[in-house]
């Protein structure tokens, strides 16, 4: 008699009626997805007890999180056939995007915005200039934390396979629903049924402290496009025009003294380049900025309001030499990877000068990866952009590395070359150097433990002092490198004007992950959300120094104070050089006056004093309207029909 076959359970056989397994399909994406919200928000809060308090003040920004993240792990689940594969695709690259959130955090003290993605293909050499990077514990702890979601999914992974037609449609479905929460539309819907404000722009730290990583970054994504103003049309604009010539035509507004020579412009953007002895608590056995204090005597200087802490050195560029600023575009758009054409729109700072016998060129003591200054600057007026590379075969016999990077010194050698090559073709420089020698990793070994000034502290440790040396040493030497720059220029025949000032502070870390700033009392956290607007003014300050090598070309303003920013160091050097100038920087000269930094984080007006924003400031109404007639000109040529945007790159009449 024949013996019959054994059965055998089959392993991957689905179990259960189909709309049972499409219910607990359903069910484990979503709980999947939240269990994403929460990991991404231990990740970034370090404690899952906050990740508590911030649920229960908002539980349904971590529900829309949830349903966010469950959607996508369902849909690609009904493609894959598997719902843990799906859960482990989705998981991976919401844990990258929290560990990207933490790294940018953790190089500057901000979190990741949606302006970062443009420099999504350049993260290599961000992280290469950032120093070494490792992920939290928290990070592991809440991968270990995934990773047992996803067994337990593997485990019950018959009873949510989906086959036939019910996988199809619950694809098309989930697809279309995610789809529509990605469009304008399904977003504001969604922003109103979840409570999530869909109109509000909100500094990047506020934002994510409300919002959670995702939700941030997804609003921002979807907020409300910039409003033109009312009544917008081309006798609107005229009328804009009119008025701002009116202005300009003052009769109070003396007009500018013009030089009697022509002088050579050396702007010089000094790597995080502050005055590190206002700092509390900290001795130095000796002035480690003495050039340039002893400069101040001979130039105008005073505080310089930036618009960022620890990193923006590129986006410092595009407010300084084109007049804007991440406010004046959508949430979320990076002001250096605008269309070309963008760029095109009005005659930027250099460009005030070539139309009138300058050269201008870009010097950087890196390479030409970031910040799409390849792009940007030619657009910009500059005939010739210099790198690394490009500086070291100017034939300089001197060191050419401190630190990790090019010494500062080395660098301006190369700015002097290019200057007398330039004035001896019968051109006067207007040259634009960026420098690295003090840029991030602070690392105590960065200069071989060397630092040439003693410095003490009654609340730092050791290894925090061990970094805070490798700050000082940075700025030492970018004020000895200073130095030898204006001593060369002492000795030159050349009339010559310099423009040396800090993009930004460095966001020191200590050795417990808190900044010197937090360590020496002079804000309670690391995140901004809780500063003061004092605090911000105070910390997102640097300093400056307009210098001259023939004091007649200062027009009697050497050994002057005057606060300054980004946005006016432009229009104040065109004023002192008595340059021709378009009615558009005219006017962001008269903007100046009142207004010294806006952003979505903080307001100063032109005395320096800070407000959270400009709608908080105490204000005059001309001040309001100098400010309405910028954004109006900046609308009209960046969203509008550019009805006066030809006018405004011609001189006022």
């Amino acid at each position: 008699m024949r013996k019959r076959p054994l059965k055998t359970k089959e392993p991957h056989r689905p179990l259960g009626p189909a709309w049972l397994r499409w219910g607990l399909a359903l069910g484990g994406s979503l709980c999947m997805g939240l269990a994403l919200g929460v990991a991404m928000q231990w990740v970034a809060t370090g404690s899952l007890a906050e990740v508590w308090e911030w649920f229960t003040k908002w539980p349904t920004y971590l529900l829309l999180t949830g349903i966010l993240y469950g959607l996508a792990v369902f849909a690609l689940g009904a493609l894959l056939g598997r719902i843990w594969l799906s859960a482990v695709l989705v998981g991976a690259a919401a844990m990258v995007l929290c560990l990207v959130d933490y790294f940018k955090n953790a190089i500057n003290g901000t979190p990741l915005e949606l302006a970062d993605f443009g420099l999504a293909a350049q993260a290599g050499e961000v992280a290469g200039v950032a120093g070494e990077l490792r992920p939290p514990t928290d990070f592991w702890m809440a991968l270990i934390a995934l990773t047992l979601c996803v067994v337990i999914l593997v485990l019950v992974r018959r009873l949510t396979a989906l086959t036939g037609r019910v996988r199809f449609l619950s694809g098309s479905v989930a697809l279309a629903l995610g789809l529509g929460l990605l469009s304008t539309q399904g977003a504001q819907a969604a922003g109103a049924l979840f409570g999530v404000d869909m109109n509000t722009r909100l500094a990047a730290a506020s934002s994510h402290d409300t919002y959670g990583l995702t939700l941030s970054l997804w609003r921002d994504c979807f907020l409300q496009a910039k409003k033109g103003p009312e009544g917008y049309g081309q006798a609107y604009m005229e009328d804009v025009l009119a008025r701002i010539d009116a202005l300009l035509a003052e009769a109070d507004d003396a007009p500018a003294e013009t030089a009697a020579e022509r002088p050579n412009i050396i702007m010089v953007l000094s790597e995080s380049f502050y005055d590190l002895t206002r700092l509390p608590d900290l001795q130095y056995e000796r002035d480690p900025l003495e050039n340039f204090h002893a400069l101040k005597s001979e130039g105008i200087s005073g505080t310089f309001h930036s618009h960022y802490l620890g990193y923006g050195t590129g986006y410092l560029e595009m407010s300084m030499l084109y007049g804007i600023t991440g406010l004046d575009f959508g949430a979320g758009t990076n002001i250096c990877f605008l269309e070309d054409d963008f760029y095109q729109r009005f005659d930027a700072l250099a460009e005030q000068y070539t139309r009138d016998g300058y050269r201008a060129e870009m010097l950087h003591g890196y390479n030409d990866s970031l910040y799409n200054r390849t792009v940007t600057y030619p657009m910009l007026g500059f005939s010739d952009l210099l790198f690394s590379a490009d500086i070291q075969e100017l034939g300089i016999e001197d060191t050419v590395y401190g630190g990790y990077y090019m010494r500062d010194a080395y660098l301006f050698q190369g700015v002097l070359d290019r200057m007398e090559a330039i004035n001896d073709g019968g051109e006067r420089a207007f040259l634009y150097a960026i420098t690295m020698e003090n840029h991030q990793p602070f690392d105590p070994e960065k200069f071989n433990y060397a630092c040439q000034i003693g410095v003490t502290s009654e609340t730092l440790g050791e290894e925090d002092m061990a970094i805070v040396r490798v700050m000082l040493e940075g700025i030492t030497r970018a004020d000895q490198a200073l130095g030898a720059l204006t001593d060369a220029l002492r000795e030159s025949d050349e009339p010559t004007i310099v423009v040396f000032f800090g993009d930004h502070r460095p966001n020191l870390f200590m050795t417990d992950g808190d900044t010197v700033y937090t360590k020496l009392g002079l804000c309670p956290a690391n995140d901004t959300v809780d500063w003061t607007a004092e605090q911000i003014n105070d910390l997102y300050a640097t300093d400056y120094l307009i210098w001259a090598n023939d004091a007649a070309l200062l027009q009697g303003q050497a050994g002057t104070e005057r606060e300054s920013s980004i946005t006016a160091i432009g229009p104040q050097l065109l004023e002192l050089t008595g340059q021709p100038v378009s009615r558009y920087w005219a006017l962001l000269e008269k903007v100046s006056q009142v207004c010294l930094t806006n952003t979505e984080l903080y307001f100063v007006d032109g005395a320096g004093d800070p407000s959270t924003s400009a709608e908080t400031a105490d204000l005059s109404d001309e001040a309001r309207e100098l400010l309405s007639l910028r954004d109006d000109v900046l609308y009209d040529a960046m969203y509008g029909q550019q009805y006066i945007t030809a006018a405004m790159n011609e001189p006022a009449p």
